[in-house]
């Protein structure tokens, strides 16, 4: 098994100012992290302070960090009905605008939930608005689509869909996708073997979309295979396991993707313990 020089990260809190989520993920040992870019269950986002901008772009350089993510907003639903849908895309649109500011490489996007529109329906409205958002202006950040677990609703579970989503679209606004192990575990992709991540590569490949993970969400699962259920489980305590973990960070196809753990925060010693882990079992 190849070793690799990953760049391994957390998501870090923005309190206090965007450059302190910088120093937070330095003290980790971390050389790419993610954030929100403000608080993700509200719609209000403010205004940035200048100060705290010019220092992120100065840690940011001086610490290595890179690339750095931001995750949208969980309200963000690009399949909604049309009043939603307009305040989820200027939200992305504003989402995309502070990245740009930050000079922050990637926004990471859960498109959206279909609710009982039909998911082929619900995906071709999301390629409206995604294009209807692509048309308005060009930014130097990328949006990453994300595989979801497969709830009721999820238009994104699977790596076909994601497919779909990126071609018909189109332009230069997708940069790529990321995926989420644990959401990939629970939408059906069995990556607690060695055959089994050898299949989702192997799936990755056949659909010409390997070259298209640009990060992956290191997570393990709380719930079962195929539970359909997106609960996230420190690494090595859920059903994907270490064995599957290991195989999966140390797989030739991942070696050069960055990771960022969503792993449970209870404590204080939950991140460094799962950056350990990790750590640990890419050594081995």
């Amino acid at each position: 098994m190849q070793k690799n020089t990953l760049r391994l990260g957390v998501h870090t809190s923005i309190a206090g100012g965007f450059h302190l989520s910088l120093e937070r993920a330095k003290e980790l040992g971390c050389n790419t992290m993610q954030i929100f870019s403000h608080s993700p269950r509200q719609w209000l986002v403010g205004e940035l302070a200048g100060d705290s901008v010019k220092q992120f772009k100065e840690f940011k350089k001086s610490y290595d960090i890179s690339p750095v993510f931001i995750h949208v907003s969980y309200l963000i639903n690009l399949c909604a009905a049309d009043e939603l849908l307009e305040k989820s895309a200027n939200l992305l649109v504003k989402e995309l605008d502070i990245a740009d500011t930050l000079d922050v490489e990637y926004v990471v996007l859960h498109t959206g939930s279909a609710s009982s529109m039909d998911a082929d329906v619900a995906r071709a409205k999301a390629v409206k608005a995604l294009k209807s958002i692509s048309s308005t202006k060009k930014w130097k950040t990328k949006l990453l689509l994300e595989n979801t677990a497969g709830e009721r609703g999820d238009i994104t579970s699977s790596i076909l869909d994601l497919k779909e989503l990126m071609t018909g679209v189109g332009g230069s606004l997708i940069g790529g996708i990321c995926i989420d192990t644990c959401h990939a575990f629970a939408a059906g992709y069995d990556i607690s073997s060695k055959a089994g991540v050898d299949s989702f590569v192997d799936e990755l490949r056949a659909l010409q979309m390997l070259d298209s993970v640009k990060l992956v969400h290191l997570n393990d699962s709380k719930k079962g295979h195929n539970s359909r259920v997106d609960r996230h489980e420190h690494i090595g305590e859920g059903q994907i396991g270490s064995a599957g973990i290991k195989y999966f960070i140390n797989h030739s196809a991942f070696k050069n993707i960055p990771m960022i753990l969503e792993t449970p925060k209870h404590t204080e010693e939950d991140d460094p313990r799962n950056l350990k882990l990790v750590r640990e079992l890419i050594s081995r």
